[in-house]
């Protein structure tokens, strides 16, 4: 994939499609990794730009790790663990700062960068490091680093101020190799945890209360390592390829679904007007000509996901009436609202609610993508649009989408690459 992309609007889109790994699951899995002895092969993983840092990041702290065809990731610990994470790739991709709660627990000592990677808002790690320090760390700074140190980490009960799904995964990390048992209390429930937590436990973990709002630890001297793990499906890009078939009055099924991880997104579907159809591992979602306004708002898991938000507004931007969204998670998260609005959607902000007036019709434009999920609602709105829009700033797409464009040509768009 290039710089840019074409897409030339109105077209219908029909099919089936499978999704991808998620991208959200695979990140700190891989940083789970560090913790154990062994060999890990994981499966079901699309070569995203992520992935490729992740990658780098576990290669850059000892640990051989390597894509192969297959869809799979093998990971060899050395047990050679390295405790400073590079300043380059952390800075790169939020995500790195996964590696601190594996880093801690393994060798006692971690050296990690503020992250960054990310534009939609401060996130930050403030909910780690009290984490780590009810653990028993101590926590310093020095030149831009972080560093977390503790001779053994000790179990204990831990409530976080906010259930951040980064802190919460990074504190299961780290518990896994604490001395005793840890509690942590609320804590986010998104499926990427679970998907974390059941990988744990395959390596020999000790965990009780995934899904819920109360996990339990029990501390290990080890953690082995996974001869075979497939990865979750990614329920936002399935999420996105069912919008695609709302928002072109189109019929697509999208395969490798885990139905209840996806369910909030469909019922708001079925209130537009979509046909929904529900099977065991799969979903087939029905235009039935223009959408209806429907209001939403974005919570942490089970509530509507915000990584979903901006492709929901796309659909709205075309809907019947007006639309409220109010979105609960990040403070800067509607900046894809300026592009959709060269595209002509009607809509305002104010501090954290959007209110979208839906119009008959949108027009090609050149657009940017921003983030991630901006870049999905604008090739969204692009495939409605009247003309050609072209979209600018794929490296943000990259990031979490694997061959997006091919999927939706595959299904009857005209994306031009």
């Amino acid at each position: 994939m290039g710089q840019r992309l074409t897409i030339e609007g109105g077209f219908k889109l029909n099919g089936t499609v499978e999704a991808a790994g998620a991208k959200n699951a695979i990140l700190p899995i891989m940083a789970a990794s560090l913790m154990l002895d062994g060999t890990t092969v994981l499966k079901n993983i699309p070569y995203l730009n992520d992935v490729s840092i992740m990658l780098r990041m576990l290669n850059a702290l000892g640990v051989r790790a390597e894509y192969r065809i297959g869809d799979e990731i093998h990971i060899v610990n050395t047990k050679k663990i390295r405790h400073i994470a590079p300043y380059d790739l952390v800075t790169s991709m939020r995500a790195s700062f996964f590696v601190a709660g594996p880093i801690l627990a393994k060798v006692g000592f971690a050296k990690v960068p503020l992250p960054g990677g990310c534009s939609i808002g401060a996130r930050p790690v403030d909910l780690h490091l009290k984490g780590f320090e009810k653990l028993g760390a101590k926590i310093s700074m020095e030149h831009g680093f972080v560093q977390i140190e503790c001779k053994q980490l000790i179990g204990d009960r831990h409530r976080l101020d906010f259930p951040s799904v980064g802190a919460t995964e990074n504190l299961m990390m780290a518990a896994c190799l604490a001395k005793g048992t840890t509690v942590l209390e609320n804590v986010a429930r998104e499926p990427e945890i679970e998907d974390l937590g059941n990988f744990l436990i395959a390596a020999g973990a000790k965990m009780e209360g995934l899904g819920t709002s109360t996990i339990t630890i029990e501390g290990q001297d080890t953690l082995k390592g996974i001869p075979s793990y497939p990865i979750i499906a990614d329920r936002i890009e399935a999420g996105t390829l069912l919008i695609a078939a709302a928002i072109t009055n189109g019929d697509i099924t999208v395969n490798n679904i885990v139905l209840p991880y996806i369910e909030p997104l469909l019922v708001l579907l079925e209130k537009t007007g979509c046909t929904v159809e529900r099977f065991e591992n799969s979903v087939r979602v029905k235009g039935n000509g223009r959408p209806k306004a429907v209001d939403f708002t974005t919570e942490p898991h089970p509530g509507f996901p915000t990584d979903m938000q901006a492709q929901m507004m796309a659909l709205l931007s075309v809907a019947e009436g007006k639309s409220i969204i109010k979105e609960n998670i990040f403070e800067n998260r509607f900046m894809h609202v300026r592009e959709l609005m060269r595209m002509g959607a009607n809509i305002s902000i104010e501090d954290q609610i959007a209110v979208v007036t839906g119009v008959e019709k949108l027009s090609a434009a050149e657009v940017k993508i921003t983030d991630l999920r901006a870049g999905a609602a604008l090739i969204l709105a692009g495939l409605v649009a009247e003309g050609s829009t072209t979209v600018y700033g794929l490296k943000h797409l990259k990031r979490g989408y694997y061959n997006l464009p091919k999927k939706l040509n595959n299904l009857g768009a005209k994306i031009i690459e």
